[in-house]
C-alpha cells in the first residue's frame, strides 16, 4: 500500500524507533551514577541477542535450502553482531568493584544467568539441557521459547542438511537423528567434513565461518567471566549462581566439537 502524505509526515525518527519507550526503559533502583550504565549495557546485550536469534533463524533456513551465497552473507552478519556484543564488555569494565557494590544489593535475585535469549541462543547452537529451561517459570513465554528451540534442529543439524544438498554423503541416521538430544561425536561425520574442507568450495567457507561463530561465542564467555572476576572476584553471583567459578566451566565447551576435531586431519 502506498504511503500517503499524512502517513509520511506523521512518521518521525523518534516514533519509528519507539524512542520514547526505549529511553524510558532505564529505571534505576538507586541514585548511584553507575547503575544507569549497568542497565544500558545489559539492555543493549539483549537487543543484540534478539538480532542474533533473528539472523540465526534465517541462516538455518538458508542452509537447509542449500543457499550457499546468502548463508555466507548471514553468517558474516551474525559474526558482526556477536563481536558487537563482545565489545560491550569494554564499556562495563570501566565500572570499578566499589562502584558496582554501591548498588548491587538492590539487584536482589536478578542475574544475567536469567537471560532467556542467551539460553535460546545456546539451544540454537545445540545445547540440550532441560535444566536451562527449568530456570524459568513453567508456562512462561521464556521457558516455552527455550523448550521450542531445544526441540528443533540445531545449527549443526542445518549444516548437515546443507552438506547433503551439496552432494556430500552425510550418513542418513545423522540427518534423521533425534534433534531433542545432544549431537554425539561422529567419526563418520568428521570424514565428510574433512572432504568438504579439502574441496575448498562454499561448504568449506561456511565451515570456517561456523568455526568463527563458535570461537566468538567462547570469546564472549571468556570476556564475560573475566569481567565478572574483575568486578566481584570469586564471590557468588546475583541470583544464586556461583559467579566466576560457574562461568569458567562454560568457557571451554565448544558448540561444534566435530568441526574442531577435523583440524587434526587437515
Amino acid at each position: 500500500m502506498p504511503v500517503t502524505a499524512d502517513q509520511s509526515t506523521a512518521l518521525t525518527y523518534s516514533s519509528y524507533l519507539a524512542l520514547d519507550e526505549i529511553l524510558a526503559a532505564q529505571r534505576p533502583l538507586t541514585d548511584k551514577h553507575d547503575e544507569v550504565l549497568f542497565i544500558i549495557v545489559h539492555q543493549v546485550h539483549e537487543l543484540w541477542f534478539k538480532e542474533l536469534l533473528h539472523e540465526l533463524a534465517r541462516l538455518q533456513e538458508e542452509l537447509s535450502g542449500g543457499d550457499s551465497v546468502h548463508a555466507l552473507q548471514t553468517l558474516r552478519r551474525a559474526l558482526a553482531v556477536l563481536r558487537a556484543v563482545i565489545a560491550q564488555i569494554d564499556v562495563i569494565e570501566t565500572m570499578t568493584p566499589t562502584q558496582f557494590a554501591a548498588f548491587r544489593p538492590e539487584l536482589g535475585g536478578s542475574s544475567g544467568f536469567q537471560s532467556a535469549q542467551f539460553r535460546e541462543i545456546e539451544a540454537v547452537l545445540g545445547r540440550r539441557d532441560p535444566r536451562t529451561a527449568q530456570t524459568f517459570e513453567e508456562g512462561s513465554p521464556e521457558r516455552a521459547r527455550i523448550e521450542a528451540a531445544m526441540s528443533r534442529p540445531s545449527l549443526l543439524d542445518s549444516f548437515l542438511s546443507y552438506l547433503a544438498t551439496q552432494g556430500y554423503p552425510v550418513p542418513p541416521d545423522l540427518l534423521g537423528r533425534d534433534v531433542t538430544r545432544p549431537a554425539e561425536p561422529s567419526e563418520r561425520l568428521r570424514a565428510v567434513l574433512l572432504t568438504a574442507c579439502r574441496d575448498g568450495g562454499f561448504a568449506a567457507r561456511i565451515f570456517e565461518q561456523l568455526l568463527s561463530l563458535d570461537e566468538d561465542v567462547q570469546e564472549w564467555r571468556y570476556r564475560h567471566v573475566k569481567m565478572v572476576e574483575r568486578i566481584i572476584g570469586h564471590r557468588p553471583g546475583t541470583g544464586g549462581s556461583s559467579g566466576a567459578p560457574y562461568l569458567y566451566r562454560t568457557v571451554s565447551a565448544p558448540a561444534f566439537p566435530d568441526l574442531w576435531a577435523v583440524r587434526d586431519g587437515l
